[in-house]
């Protein structure tokens, strides 16, 4: 069994045995998740396929909600969204930018009606996970910033939106909420290399898990107060998670973020109930400040 192999059924059974408060019973119906990662422009290496085989990050999803019985499958096709989205419990996104475009794979994009449908699925019961660049899917166009009326539907079902991204460095995460589902263990801080987003347009009712410490960081974007890196919402009758890691391909077979995931995705599968009272204005009170509150140690 090759190295990567191991780390992904050691941790899949160290999961199943941690997430067994977290999942439903025996005798509810296997549960579904559909991951779609079609990216447009830049194509994350995570997310890339060789041939027909699947890529890095769908093979650890597959096999950590395979640890807690839940069935992920794997699409890049946008015209999934035209089909029969009731048959999946939740839905995945690791995007990018306009899915509603061609990109230079080929693969076929999502059309207008699909990303309707999409949201509409989520308004009505559908859970929602969200990896890293699905907050730069839909980005708004810089004639409309700080104009939130014309935040695109997708993002404002999100909670938040990619600014930039600095040097992948060693960053602090700081734990918002230590009762959240994949928290346990984690203390009130803990370090991790990533590619971390700067991000901006909050939602007001976010239930931040995460909050991203920006002291210390190299690059201008985090030259600002601390702000959500992880969160959870209700957008209608729907559940959403957000977390901006899943970069790095170390990091997905690796914890603390597989136990992150399995604790988000439990929870938007409605098999665990969390308190999800929004708490951005308590734990990150100047999030919405992006620039100019901290010394530039970028040295530009």
């Amino acid at each position: 069994m090759q190295r990567r192999e191991m780390f992904w059924s050691a941790g899949a059974a160290m999961l199943a045995a941690s997430a067994s408060g977290w999942v439903a019973g025996a005798e509810k119906k296997k549960q579904k998740v559909l991951y779609f990662t079609r990216n447009v422009g830049f194509y994350h290496s995570v997310v890339r396929r060789k041939g027909a085989a699947l890529s890095h990050s769908e093979r650890a999803l597959v096999d950590m909600a395979a640890s807690i019985g839940v069935e992920v499958t794997c699409t890049k096709d946008g015209r999934v969204f035209d089909g029969d989205l009731q048959q999946y419990d939740a839905i995945a996104f690791f995007t990018n930018n306009d899915l509603t475009v061609p990109n230079p794979q080929k693969e076929p994009p999502m059309s207008p009606a699909g990303k309707q449908r999409l949201l509409d699925a989520i308004a009505s019961g559908a859970g929602f996970i969200a990896f890293h660049s699905s907050c730069a899917s839909w980005r708004t166009p810089p004639k409309n910033e700080g104009e939130n009326k014309k935040l695109d539907p997708y993002l404002a079902m999100l909670g938040g939106e990619f600014v930039a991204h600095g040097p992948q460095q060693e960053a602090t995460m700081r734990v918002a909420s230590p009762k959240f589902a994949g928290m346990q263990g984690l203390g009130g801080t803990f370090k991790l290399r990533e590619e971390w987003y700067a991000l901006k347009n909050f939602a007001d009712d976010l239930h931040v898990i995460l909050v991203q410490e920006t002291a210390g960081m190299k690059g201008g974007c985090y030259h600002r107060p601390p702000y959500p890196s992880t969160w959870a919402r209700r957008h209608g009758r729907g559940r959403v998670f957000f977390t901006s890691m899943a970069h790095r391909e170390n990091v997905w077979i690796e914890q603390p973020f597989q136990q992150i995931v399995l604790g988000g995705l439990s929870w938007v599968l409605g098999n665990i109930e969390m308190d999800v009272t929004p708490n951005i204005a308590q734990v990150t009170p100047q999030a919405a400040q992006t620039r100019g509150s901290l010394p530039d140690r970028s040295g530009r």
